[in-house]
């Protein structure tokens, strides 16, 4: 049963999300401000749910605090 306080989470899919779950990126992505570009394919660990439903935070490759918009991930 939802609450109020409670925010679901969905990826491109439609797959409710949970902390500590594991996705995979659908889309190549460029970092703002870097040059750096995530490949399509690219997992993360250990997701951490923020309180936007289109947001989610994770660390990929090294880099920590990666901000990730869900309609670019799937869970893993």
């Amino acid at each position: 049963m939802e609450t109020e306080d409670e925010v679901i989470v969905r990826d491109a899919n439609g797959t409710i999300l949970a902390h500590g779950d594991s996705i995979t990126l659908i889309k190549d992505l460029k970092i703002k401000g870097s040059s750096i570009v995530i490949k399509k394919g690219t997992k993360a660990k250990n997701i951490r749910l923020t309180d936007d439903e289109e947001l989610v935070e994770c660390n990929i490759d090294g880099m920590k605090g990666i901000v990730l918009r869900t309609e670019f991930i799937k869970k893993a």
